[in-house]
């Protein structure tokens, strides 16, 4: 048995062996190390009965090989674990493969979508969701941590009791008048104090690290390949899965083993709208249903739903003060340092500018800690690269800085795009630039020939109605969008008719008017209608 553990042990990281397979390399190991006839070998059935023994001990054969490398990593002492003791003290976040299929709008076949979560660990409060579709970006993680700071609007026809307050206030501490009239918000508004992720590239990467030390925010790695350092979101996971996703069309089951004949057929739902499911799911059933988990230590017997444990964290840790900043959006995206040169500045081979640069241009950088010579933060948004944002040192306001080419783009372009754009018109073009890759690229957009998966992805996310990040409107922004400056620009505005048609509608009569019956009436006008026939 001894040797027979020791061959199940060594194949902890390889591929599931059989049991006759282990039980003829435990007597060939036995033989070669103690010599024929010297130790006793059971029969096969005796045999089969103590592998199923030492089944407790390592599991091997009975569950799924990713499972068992679980079960063989913990650890041999005592657990131990982080212990929140407040909301927003730990937040957890977490992506993962969506169940279900959603439907491209762009080339009207199903795609692949990834969920992208954050959790408040105290009281297991969903703070933030993201689906993306094939993958997710850094963009969109970050968009989750804002969310948990500027939670979204609740739809309209939601219950009132999943609802709340835009205080963050429980209704059962402080009636607010307002969101007892009108839709509230989808999720509590937190302060995260400190984010609990594992090692994956979108979460290690300097847009999130940037963002959390603008924030104020620590961050715990989890330990490598260990899921149950963040158990209470990979819980969620699997309350998704069996609560929603298996009820909705287009659902492809856990793993591949689980998955019907084509489930695909029955993909419909757009991404938004698996969004605007979730969140609903999450806001009337989730977090108003009481999990097993989430006591008070004082009352051991007391079951607790997120929405209750909130309130009972509001009683320990009182009022939290999330941020008011109108701005604060533009803290949740990428910085990239530049220098400010006469024509702008030039990111990407892209090249900006501004009024705002103009008492900066040739002027030495008042950042010290600048990784760029001279240089100053920009803050950029990967999927519109149209305009970046730059904060005026001396009043602290934000601007908006249009990329020369911007106008050749009728929507928000992508980084990735751009990047896919060029590469066809240097394929194409002798001389190629971006205005004109650009416009190849939506022309080839445009009537369907965009069918290659990088080109479907980048569709999707341009087609999304919701941005990952609500920015508002900077003071370039407003006055561009004056209806009289659209029109000394050139630009359609949809309030303003011209004054022609009016005047032209007005004096006309019909198709019988006085000029046609003086020219000689119908008889004349039809007379030679029938001469080509």
């Amino acid at each position: 048995m001894e040797t027979a553990l020791e061959v199940m042990v060594e194949h902890t990281d390889q591929s599931k062996p059989s049991r006759t397979w282990v039980i003829e390399r435990t007597r060939a190991r036995v033989i070669a190390r103690f010599g024929p006839g010297v130790v006793k070998v059971p029969s096969r059935a005796t045999a089969f009965r103590l592998l199923n023994q030492l089944e407790r001990r390592h599991p091997l054969f009975r569950l799924s090989t990713k499972r068992n490398r679980d079960i063989a990593s913990r650890p041999e002492g005592v657990y131990g674990k982080l212990r929140p003791t407040r909301p927003g003290e730990y937040l957890l976040m977490d992506s993962t493969r969506l169940d279900v299929f959603a439907f491209d709008p762009f080339t009207l076949r199903w795609v692949q979508a990834e969920l992208s979560v954050g959790m408040d660990w105290y009281t297991r409060c969903i703070t933030g969701i993201r689906i993306t579709p094939v993958s997710t970006k850094a963009v969109d993680v970050s968009a989750v941590l804002y969310q948990a700071f500027r939670p979204r609007r609740a739809g309209a026809g939601w219950p009132r009791d999943a609802v709340w307050p835009e205080h963050g206030i429980p209704r059962s501490v402080l009636v607010d008048v307002d969101a007892m009239e009108g839709p509230g918000l989808v999720s509590p508004p937190l302060v995260p104090e400190t984010l609990v992720v594992d090692h994956g590239k979108v979460y290690v990467s300097e847009h999130l690290t940037s963002v959390c030390r603008r924030m104020g925010i620590s961050i715990q790695p989890a330990r490598l390949r260990t899921g149950r350092d963040k158990g209470p979101v990979e819980r969620y996971f699997r309350t998704l899965r069996e609560g929603l996703l298996q009820a909705l069309p287009g659902y492809k089951g856990p793993d591949i083993h689980s998955r019907g004949e084509s489930p695909e057929d029955d993909a419909f739902f757009f991404l938004d709208e698996l969004e605007a499911i979730l969140w609903e799911w999450t806001a009337t059933v989730y977090h108003r249903r009481p999990h097993a988990s989430l006591v008070d230590p004082g009352l051991p017997g007391l079951r607790m739903s997120p929405a209750a444990m909130f309130e009972h964290g509001m009683a320990r840790a009182g009022y939290i003060e999330a941020p008011r900043d109108r701005d604060l959006g533009f803290e949740f995206l990428k910085t990239v340092w530049r220098t400010i040169q006469p024509y702008g500045v030039e990111i990407g081979r892209r090249r900006y500018n501004g009024s705002a640069l103009n008492n900066y241009r040739n002027v030495k950088s008042a950042y010290t800690d600048s990784p760029v010579k001279d240089g100053w933060p920009f803050q950029v948004d990967a999927d519109d690269i149209t305009r970046i944002y730059f904060r005026d040192p001396a009043d602290r306001s934000w601007h908006s800085l249009l990329w020369e080419h911007a106008p050749s783009a009728s929507m928000p372009l992508s980084e990735d795009a751009l990047t896919f754009a060029r590469k066809l018109a240097a394929a194409k073009y002798r001389f190629p630039d971006d205005r004109l890759a650009v416009a190849d690229l939506l022309e080839r957009w445009n009537v369907g020939l965009g069918t290659t998966l990088p080109e479907r992805r980048m569709a999707l996310r341009l087609s999304r109605e919701q941005a990952a990040i609500e920015l508002p409107q900077t003071e370039e922004e407003t006055v561009v969008s004056l209806p009289s400056v659209r029109k000394a620009l050139g630009q359609s505005t949809e309030r303003e008719e011209p004054a022609e048609p009016v005047l032209r509608a007005a004096t006309e009569m019909g198709d019988d008017d006085e000029a046609d019956l003086e020219d000689g009436g119908d008889d004349d006008f039809y007379a030679d209608a029938l001469e080509d026939v």
